[in-house]
């Protein structure tokens, strides 16, 4: 009685640590990938080179929005 007891247990342990395995190694592949897509933007260098392109993006939703009415520019 006592073996089987002590098997099981065993068990559970081996079964929690490879889950926990598989938890962390997910765990890192995702901060991974997180740590790619953050890195893959570029960042502007200063506020004004900011202040430009959030003009341009705004320029072109303007002419996105303007396409999407049917007007021609």
């Amino acid at each position: 009685m006592d073996d089987n007891l002590f098997i099981f247990a065993l068990a559970g342990l081996v079964g929690l640590a490879l889950a926990a395995g598989a938890a962390l190694q997910a765990w890192n592949a995702w901060l991974g990938f997180r740590r790619e897509t953050l890195g893959s933007g570029r960042a502007p260098t200063s506020p004004a080179a900011a202040r430009i392109e959030l003009a341009s993006l705004r320029e072109r939703v303007r002419r996105l929005e303007v396409l999407a009415s049917g007007i021609e520019l």
